[in-house]
């Protein structure tokens, strides 16, 4: 078992920052990839970035440029600097962290999520 929490969420002007912040534990040491989803109320959740346990990250078009996935593995933290944040970015984040399941699976974890609301 993992359990995640996040914290940083708030609210923000256009064209502000935020950095979003998720620690792992349980069984941190076995977890693979890392990442952010971000919910819209009324719209499907979507992938915003990921992160491999050896650097390797991906991000959706929508946020290329401007947000910037990073995890410090010490410390089991995966964080998500966003710049240049628009009305539309406004969304409950979660973080997810992947772990080896059996006849190799991915058995994935999701924490409870952060808010972020871009308003002026």
């Amino acid at each position: 078992q993992v359990q995640l929490v996040e914290s940083g969420g708030g609210l923000v002007q256009p064209g502000g920052s935020l950095t979003l912040s998720c620690v792992a534990s349980g069984s941190s040491l076995s977890i693979q990839d890392m990442g952010w989803y971000r919910k819209v109320p009324g719209k499907l959740r979507e992938l915003v970035a990921s992160i491999t346990n050896d650097g390797h990250t991906n991000y959706v078009d929508f946020v290329k440029g401007r947000f910037t996935i990073s995890r410090d593995n010490a410390k089991d933290t995966v964080y998500l600097q966003m710049d240049n944040l628009k009305p539309e970015d406004t969304a409950v984040y979660h973080c997810i962290a992947e772990v080896p399941g059996s006849a190799g699976s991915r058995v994935r974890y999701w924490g409870q999520g952060t808010q972020v609301t871009v308003s002026s």
